[in-house]
């Protein structure tokens, strides 16, 4: 398994909260087990409704860091990360399940040990470091919070141009209608202006001229 993949953890965990719509799904240990995965089974099974609290704590640090590298400001977002990093290391471990080469032996390959003290702990700690491997191979300007309101998902940029600026299609399509209608408006405005100037300008009545006495 890369080490990049990881990153999804981070952006899954922010995104159980959507701020402008008060929304918060982090609420209960269900919760806190679906956002392993199918691959992080044994590590889920260990969560308590503990977890539920202290990830909401990681999740609100975790979209600091989306929020500044977002805003440009690539040290803050960096220097959080590594508190972060920190606070929850991580435990690397040589592992060759399930990839095979044609000769049929392992495909060596690092993978983050999932046994640290609590399941925030664990958690926390791969986010962060699938989160620091995007940011150290793909730049800091990759990680972002959607731009179409009131959506603040966060995302990781991987796409080759940079140009990713929403969390989803639909979020990308919304944005798109809105910024179309009120073009729209904008023109509908001004050709309202136009004409009403123009009106104006043909029923203002002649001056009259000046009778000398």
């Amino acid at each position: 398994m890369e080490l990049a993949y990881y990153s999804d953890f981070a952006v899954r965990l922010v995104n159980t909260e959507q701020p402008g719509r008060g929304e918060d799904s982090l609420t209960s240990v269900e919760a806190v087990r679906d956002l392993f995965g199918p691959g992080s089974r044994q590590a889920a099974r260990r969560a308590t409704d503990a977890d539920a609290s202290r990830l909401r704590g990681v999740r609100t640090r975790l979209r600091a860091v989306f929020e500044a590298a977002g805003e440009g400001d690539e040290v803050r977002a960096v220097d959080l990360l590594n508190a972060l990093l920190m606070e929850y290391p991580v435990s690397p471990q040589i592992s060759g399940h399930d990839f095979l080469d044609d000769q049929g032996r392992p495909r060596w390959h690092l993978h983050l040990a999932e046994h640290a003290a609590t399941v925030t702990a664990t958690y926390a700690a791969l986010a962060c470091m699938g989160l620091a491997v995007q940011v150290t191979d793909l730049g800091v300007d990759r990680l972002g919070t959607c731009q179409a309101p009131p959506c603040r998902n966060a995302y990781v940029d991987t796409s080759t141009n940079r140009s990713r600026r929403y969390c989803s299609d639909r979020c990308a399509t919304r944005a798109n209608v809105a910024a179309y209608r009120a073009r729209r408006r904008r023109e509908n405005e001004r050709s309202t202006t136009a004409d009403k100037r123009s009106r104006t300008g043909r029923t203002a009545p002649n001056s009259q001229p000046t009778v000398e006495e």
